[in-house]
C-alpha cells in the first residue's frame, strides 16, 4: 500500500528526516493581552493618580482643546516643527476643532519613547490630531466632496432625525462629543466652528427636539430601528438620555435601539460611572422585558485604543443586560488600511474586549479628507485578505456608504471605471426625499476613489476637468 509522505519531511537517511521549509501564513495570530499604558510618562501627567485617571470628570476637565494644552501634556518630547505643523492645520484646513481626552492621548506611542517622529507616525494621532503635512496638497478634497456627504441633513424629517432607510432612522440628540475625530462624517454639524467650516446649529430646545422625534415615530409605524447618536450620546445628561430611551421603549413598533458612542473607547470612564451603569441596567431590563434589542455601537479604529478600561466598560454594559456591543470603524490610510492592522484590531475587539467587529466604513467624501480615503479596489482587497482568520460571526463587513444609496458591501458595485476611479451602485428602496421619484430604483449612483490613487491617465483626466 502506498503511504502519503508527511508534508513536512522528504526522504532521507534512516532516522534523519529533513524538514521542509514552510511558507507560513500571510498573517500570524499572536494573542496580545491588554495593557493600560502608563500615563505618567507624559510630562504633564506625571503626578496624576489612578483615582484621578479613572474619574470621568477628571478626564473631561483635562481634555486637550488647543495647542497650549497639548504642549503642557507633551512637554519637550516633540519639537517646535510639530506645533507649527499643527497650527497651520488648525488655522486653514481642520474641519473639526481639537478635543482629545487624556484616555485617547495615552494610547498614542504607548510603549516606545515619545519623539516627534514617533508622534507623527502614530495611527491614533493621525486622525485625532491631524497636521497640515498629513494632508494632500494636490487633491486635498475630491471635486465631489461635500460637508454633508451622505445628505443626512437633507433627509431630516424633524430636527436631528434622519430617515434614510425604510425601516430605520438616525436620531441626532445633540451636536457635541467627548472627542472630535478629524474624519468626522458629520463635520458640518458636530463640534465648534473652525476657520475652514462654519458649523450648522441645532435650534430647538432638547425637549422639543426629542418630542418631535417621538411624534414622528408614532406617526410612522414602519420604522422599527432607531440609532440614537449625535454627536455622542455620552454627552447627553444621563437623566435626559434615559428618559428619551424609555419613551422609545414605549413604542410597540420600535424593536431595535442602538446607542452610538465613541466614548466607550475614548472615555470609558463615563460608561463606568455608577449612575450611568445603574441607569443603563434599568433601560436594558425594560428593553428585555419588551423584547427590544438594545445594543451599543462604538467606533474604534486601531488596536492601540483597546485597553483594560475599554474592555471593562464593554463588559459592564453586557453584564447589565445590553444585548451586544459592536464596533463600526473607518478605513483610513496611515491608520488601519492594511489587513494586519484590521486583524490585530478585530482580535483585540472580539477576543480581549468582548466587542463584536461589525463594520468598517470607507471614509466618507468630506472636505480635506483625501489623504485618509482608500479606493474601492483597496477596500475589496482588504475584505478578501481578512477572511478566514476570524470567527465568521466576528468577521466585519467592509462597506461603502454611497450617497443616496446607503451602506453597500464593497463588492456590490454594478460597474467600476478603475482608470477614473468611478464606481456605480444601485439600490432597492427610496429615501424620505425620494418618495415621488419613480426612477430612484432604476438609477446608478456614483462614488469616487481618491484621485491620487488613480493611474496617470485617470489623474490627468480629473486635472483637465477640475473646474467642470
Amino acid at each position: 500500500m502506498t503511504q502519503t509522505q508527511p508534508v513536512d519531511t522528504i526522504p532521507g537517511p534512516r532516522h534523519a528526516p529533513v524538514a521542509v521549509p514552510t511558507a507560513g501564513q500571510p498573517y500570524e495570530y499572536r494573542r496580545s493581552p491588554l495593557v493600560e499604558p502608563d500615563w505618567t510618562r507624559f510630562p504633564g501627567w506625571r503626578h496624576v493618580t489612578r483615582e484621578q485617571w479613572e474619574n470621568a470628570q477628571w478626564q473631561r476637565v483635562n481634555c486637550v482643546k488647543n495647542i497650549k494644552q497639548l504642549r503642557t501634556v507633551l512637554g519637550d518630547t516633540v519639537d517646535e516643527t510639530f506645533y507649527a505643523d499643527l497650527e497651520a492645520d488648525q488655522k486653514a484646513l481642520a474641519t473639526m476643532s481639537m478635543l482629545v481626552p487624556p484616555q485617547m492621548i495615552n494610547t498614542m506611542v504607548p510603549f516606545a519613547p515619545m519623539t516627534t517622529e514617533a508622534f507623527l507616525a502614530d495611527p491614533i494621532r493621525r486622525y485625532m490630531i491631524p497636521v497640515a503635512s498629513d494632508r494632500r496638497t494636490d487633491w486635498p478634497s475630491h471635486p465631489y466632496a461635500s460637508r454633508d456627504s451622505l445628505h443626512e441633513h437633507d433627509m431630516w424629517v424633524a430636527e436631528g432625525l434622519t430617515h434614510r432607510y425604510p425601516t430605520k432612522v438616525l436620531a441626532e440628540l445633540l451636536s457635541t462629543c467627548p472627542q472630535y475625530c478629524g474624519h468626522c462624517t458629520r463635520m458640518d454639524l458636530v463640534g465648534n466652528s473652525t476657520p475652514a467650516v462654519d458649523k450648522l446649529k441645532l435650534t430647538l430646545k432638547p425637549v422639543d427636539r426629542y418630542d418631535a422625534h417621538i411624534a414622528y415615530l408614532k406617526a410612522h409605524p414602519g420604522v422599527r430601528d432607531v440609532v440614537v447618536s449625535g454627536g455622542d450620546v455620552a454627552n447627553v445628561p444621563w437623566r435626559n438620555l434615559e428618559s428619551y430611551l424609555m419613551r422609545l421603549l414605549e413604542l410597540e413598533t420600535v424593536r431595535d435601539i442602538r446607542l452610538a458612542t465613541k466614548a466607550l473607547m475614548g472615555l470609558p470612564q463615563h460608561w463606568l460611572q455608577s449612575d450611568v451603569v445603574e441607569g443603563l441596567e434599568r433601560v436594558a431590563r425594560t428593553a428585555a422585558r419588551r423584547g427590544v434589542n438594545l445594543a451599543i455601537h462604538t467606533h474604534v479604529n486601531h488596536a492601540q485604543s483597546i485597553t483594560p478600561l475599554v474592555a471593562k466598560a464593554a463588559q459592564t454594559a453586557l453584564d447589565v443586560g445590553v444585548r451586544d456591543v459592536r464596533n463600526q470603524g473607518v478605513l483610513m490610510r496611515g491608520v488601519n488600511a492594511t489587513s494586519e492592522d484590521l486583524l490585530d484590531l478585530c482580535f483585540a475587539l472580539q477576543g480581549e474586549a468582548g466587542i463584536l467587529p461589525y463594520y468598517f466604513y470607507m471614509c466618507d467624501m468630506i472636505p480635506n479628507a483625501e489623504h485618509w480615503r482608500v479606493p474601492v479596489w483597496h477596500a475589496q482587497q482588504l475584505q478578501h485578505d481578512i477572511m478566514g482568520y476570524l470567527p465568521g460571526y466576528a468577521t466585519p463587513r467592509i462597506v461603502c456608504d454611497v450617497p443616496f444609496v446607503g451602506k453597500r458591501w464593497v463588492h456590490m458595485l454594478t460597474e467600476y471605471d478603475r482608470e477614473r476611479g468611478i464606481s456605480y451602485w444601485t439600490k432597492n428602496y427610496r429615501t424620505s426625499i425620494e418618495s415621488a421619484d419613480l426612477e430612484a430604483l432604476n438609477k446608478r449612483y456614483a462614488y469616487y476613489d481618491p484621485i491620487d490613487t488613480l493611474p496617470e491617465a485617470g489623474q490627468s483626466w480629473w486635472a483637465a476637468h477640475r473646474d467642470d
